[in-house]
């Protein structure tokens, strides 16, 4: 079976200095993303990396009921799913968001946890997350909070919270199996994971993930679908599902990762109790 292939020392700085610089620039509406003109969340189609047609939706599957309930600039179009549909969000639960952005998901989990429960988004950019507490001071949400941080590092207590989520993000950190590591100390027993991320249906060349540009854009630091499913099991989850959603001509902010063969995909988790 094929290892997960993180950048080498030589490219690693430079790797995760490419994914600020490109989040921040978004954050700020000096980059690209699938909310403005072109497409973030995709492999490098032009000098910058920047792809998709402005005029295509994202493949989220949020609802216009859901994104009018938003809070305007929360949905930058970066995300490849909607993890948030992906299992049942009860009042009073505690959920946290892996790469939150402008806080698009943790606003509309929310709105599901209700005034009991609490959200609480981590991210590493400061940009996004300037951006993110003013959408949240301007929807007033007061059942939300944004954290710095790493996903691989997180800055949350112990059996804290009763979900994670993410959306398209976990492929842009070096280290997976320390985020679902973290995912999994940070989550309650019986807590579940629920993400949208891009899988590889086949292998990505060394040259490829050693390019910065194409690992910012969710392209080449995608992990195969067995890949996925190996290191969640080996930190401990349970009941792992991985389902490939699409190709990309159903996933039009998708269209530069095709080449390399990559796709949305949803991941479902649990887990046990003690």
């Amino acid at each position: 079976m094929r290892k997960e292939r993180a950048p080498t020392a030589a490219t690693e700085d430079a790797t995760r200095a490419s994914v600020r610089e490109r989040y921040a620039g978004i954050a700020t509406g000096n980059g690209c993303g699938c909310g403005g003109t072109t497409s973030s969340c995709c492999g490098g189609e032009d000098s910058s990396g920047c792809c998709g047609d402005p005029r295509a939706p994202t493949p989220s599957g949020y609802s216009a009921k859901d994104l009018a309930a938003l809070p305007e600039g929360a949905d930058l179009g970066l995300g490849c799913g909607h993890p948030t549909a992906l299992v049942s969000i009860r009042p009073g639960q505690r959920v946290l968001d892996l790469g939150s952005g402008a806080g698009v998901d943790c606003f509309l989990a929310s709105k599901k946890v209700g005034t009991s429960g609490r959200v609480i988004g981590v991210d590493m950019t400061p940009e996004m997350l300037e951006k993110a507490r003013s959408n949240a001071r301007g929807g007033g949400y007061r059942n939300v909070e944004f954290r710095l941080g790493e996903i691989e590092h997180l800055p949350v207590a112990d059996e804290d919270v009763d979900l994670v989520i993410s959306n398209c993000v976990i492929n842009l950190a070096l280290d997976k199996k320390a985020v679902y590591r973290e995912a999994f100390r940070v989550l309650r027993p019986g807590g579940q994971l629920a993400i949208s991320d891009v899988v590889a249906t086949r292998p990505i060349s060394a040259k490829d993930r050693a390019d910065p540009t194409l690992w910012s854009s969710c392209s080449s630091g995608a992990l195969q679908l067995v890949e996925v499913k190996r290191i969640l099991k080996g930190v401990g989850f349970t009941d792992v599902q991985v389902d490939l959603k699409g190709s990309g001509s159903d996933s039009p902010s998708l269209k530069g990762q095709s080449s390399l063969g990559v796709y949305s995909a949803d991941i479902r988790a649990k887990k046990p109790r003690k």
